[in-house]
């Protein structure tokens, strides 16, 4: 009984770590008979996991989605990663998912092996946050977005821009795109006609899903690149074009990809380009880097490059 049991734990593992399984080759990894199989899927169904079958040639097993959520095996590093990711979420930037994430949380950690909650906990205890300066997204309103997004259904919302202008907007959803502070959604705006990049925590409470619509073809294969460009440059008043003598894989590690946009020239030198409101805001967002850079564009950032430096001068001889 207990082999027959920790069988089905691995059976359920397997048939989560991979869309379709062959019977013969789940026999195999599993070294039982095919008919073994069979019973065990079977128990699995008793449990109420949605197995499937396809008899014939070419048939095989798939686990489905179900009405209910039935237990879930973990491997070690999973239950880990999900743990850590249940913390982050009880204090995390969406609202809404803390008592969700703090209950799912204890229920965890009441079944975890010493082991690993020891693990978890010296993780916990040596983690601090840093202010909480990203702005806040609601866990609700972030769901409908994304079942938009994969559901091709038509979006609407009320949006506030950056100068706080508020305006109603009807889109085609297409990404969600996160990065270590903010979430985007990339989609078609219909009511102007072209691409736009808006970000979630701007949306208004309550977004509406509309009919279906047929998906057009991205305005780039890499949509995490475009997403990255539009806000890091696109949106600003000043947009810089600079080479930073220093390897783009050291740049990266200092930039986000709401900061700028790298691109690798050489093994010693990587063109970054940049956005701001300011020649301020630029002249120190390249100072701050800490490398040698030469700027190309625009003009004036180079103008406001050379005044700086004749003021710092003065202030250092003084």
């Amino acid at each position: 009984m207990v082999q027959t049991s920790a069988r089905l734990l691995k059976v359920l593992s397997l048939l989560q770590s991979r869309r379709f399984w062959a019977g013969g080759d789940l026999a195999r990894e599993l070294g039982v008979t095919e008919r073994s199989v069979r019973r065990d899927v079977d128990r699995l169904r008793s449990l109420g996991y949605p197995v499937h079958a396809a008899g014939g040639v070419g048939g095989g097993y798939q686990l489905g989605a179900g009405k209910e959520l039935p237990p879930l095996p973990l491997e070690d590093e999973e239950a880990v990663a999900v743990a850590v990711g249940l913390r982050v979420a009880a204090s995390g930037p969406v609202k809404g998912l803390e008592e969700a994430a703090v209950r799912a949380l204890g229920k965890l950690e009441q079944v975890l092996p010493k082991r690993l909650r020891r693990r978890v906990n010296a993780l916990q205890a040596v983690s601090v946050r840093l202010g909480d300066s990203a702005p806040r997204v609601d866990a609700e309103a972030l769901a409908v977005i994304a079942n938009a997004c994969r559901d091709s259904e038509l979006l609407r919302f009320d949006y506030s821009s950056r100068e706080g202008t508020a305006s109603a907007r009807s889109v085609e959803p297409y990404r969600l795109v996160h990065t270590s502070y903010r979430w985007y959604l990339l989609a078609y705006d219909l009511d102007r006609e072209a691409w736009r990049t808006f970000r979630v925590d701007r949306i208004g409470p309550g977004p509406r899903t509309g009919r279906s619509f047929k998906p057009r073809p991205l305005p780039s294969e890499d949509v995490a690149a475009y997403v990255s460009q539009s806000v890091s440059t696109d949106a600003y008043r000043f947009r810089a074009r600079v080479t930073v003598h220093a390897p783009a894989s050291v740049v990266s590690e200092r930039l986000s990809g709401v900061a700028g946009r790298i691109e690798e020239l050489d093994a010693e030198r990587c063109l970054v380009h940049a956005g701001g409101d300011s020649l301020e805001a630029l002249a120190f967002y390249f100072a701050w880097l800490g490398f040698e850079f030469e700027v190309h564009e625009p003009r004036e950032l180079i103008e406001h490059l050379r005044r700086l430096s004749e003021r710092l001068a003065r202030a250092a001889q003084r």
